[in-house]
């Protein structure tokens, strides 16, 4: 790490903290294959989508690293 890390470094260190289980995970991996890397990225997408709905205060990763909140999008209501 930088001795003065940017904010992407920042933001990339809490990202990779998020996903330890992952990177350990991926360490042990010695036979690597397209099979394997998308098995991984779908994991690592599927774990920030669980930790972006379960966030105590939405859009909190972005404000904390001074990132803007990405507007929600408006849904409609589907008459059945």
């Amino acid at each position: 790490m930088a001795q003065n890390p940017s904010r992407i470094d920042l933001l990339e260190l809490d990202i990779d903290l998020r996903l330890a289980d992952l990177w350990r995970e991926a360490a042990g991996i010695t036979d690597w294959s397209l099979d394997v890397v998308a098995a991984f990225m779908r994991a690592a997408y599927g774990k920030g989508y669980c930790d972006a709905l379960t966030e105590d205060s939405p859009g909190s990763l972005c404000a904390d690293h001074g990132y803007r909140v990405p507007a929600r999008k408006q849904t409609q209501s589907v008459d059945a």
